[in-house]
């Protein structure tokens, strides 16, 4: 595994691997060690390419770094493949990572070959508690008083990859640039366009939804239910986790995915 660096977008990803290509995707916050769990195990079979977001891992914030959020990830991420020239790829998301895959796939259909959205937002049925929420996450300040807590509110399992995320949540993702970056995300959540009920209809890709059945954030029983039933042809898997299984329960997490490229 290598770790490199773009340097046309101050983007740095990790690659593995040889096969078609696999893109992880990671949350806000969090970066491409997140998949350390998974990542050795998936350059068996794909060319495993981890993308550190803008402000997180070795990727520099964006100038300023309220300039982030869901729809800019999604600018960089598009040049990214132009840049890299991956002509098609396999797309892996969790939570904000998993809403810029949907939008790419809408966006170059043709450039992916499948979808496996892990807790992917973009599908909540807001209302006035869940705007005041993505709001109050939207402010600095918040963020900071905040710390680790909230990634170990949302991890429900504890081993040495959640523990690794932990530890990044309320060390280096705690610096000031990247809690703008963090909040900034937090409020784009709340633009229309980061909605994708109505839209992602339009995708006709192999698609596998999977969710943690205690998550906190973006439970499988709403936000889950909702993207399968959105995107025709999706198939819904509920893991015993929190937020991120494939950290959590990484050889249940594997074996579901496994099953699912095999399929397509």
């Amino acid at each position: 595994m290598t770790q490199q660096f773009y340097a046309p977008l101050n983007l740095s990803y990790r690659i593995e691997g040889k096969g078609p290509a696999l893109v992880l995707l990671s949350a806000n916050p969090g970066e491409s060690r997140d998949f350390d769990a998974i990542a050795p195990q998936l350059a068996g079979r794909f060319r495993v390419i981890r993308l550190d977001w803008p402000g997180y891992g070795a990727s520099p914030p964006p100038q300023p770094p309220a300039r982030a959020g869901a729809s800019y990830f999604l600018e960089q991420f598009d040049a990214f493949m132009d840049g890299l020239d991956i002509a098609s790829a396999h797309l892996l998301g969790n939570s904000v990572g998993g809403n810029v895959a949907v939008r790419y796939a809408l966006r170059k259909p043709q450039r992916v070959r499948s979808l496996v959205l892990v807790s992917p937002g973009g599908f909540t049925a807001h209302n006035a508690l869940t705007r005041a929420f993505c709001a109050l996450q939207g402010q600095v300040w918040f963020k900071r008083l905040l710390g680790a807590s909230f990634t170990r509110y949302y991890l429900r399992s504890r081993n040495p990859w959640t523990r690794a995320m932990i530890a990044r949540a309320g060390t280096e993702q705690a610096s000031a640039a990247a809690l703008a970056v963090n909040a900034a995300v937090w409020r784009s959540f709340l633009e229309p366009r980061h909605d994708l009920r109505a839209a992602a209809g339009a995708l006709r890709l192999p698609t596998l939804v999977i969710g943690g059945r205690y998550d906190p954030v973006l439970p499988p029983q709403t936000d889950g239910r909702n993207a399968a039933a959105a995107i025709p042809g999706a198939r819904q898997v509920v893991l015993e986790s929190g937020h991120a299984p494939f950290a959590e329960l990484p050889e249940q997490f594997l074996e579901v995915v496994s099953e699912f490229w095999r399929a397509c």
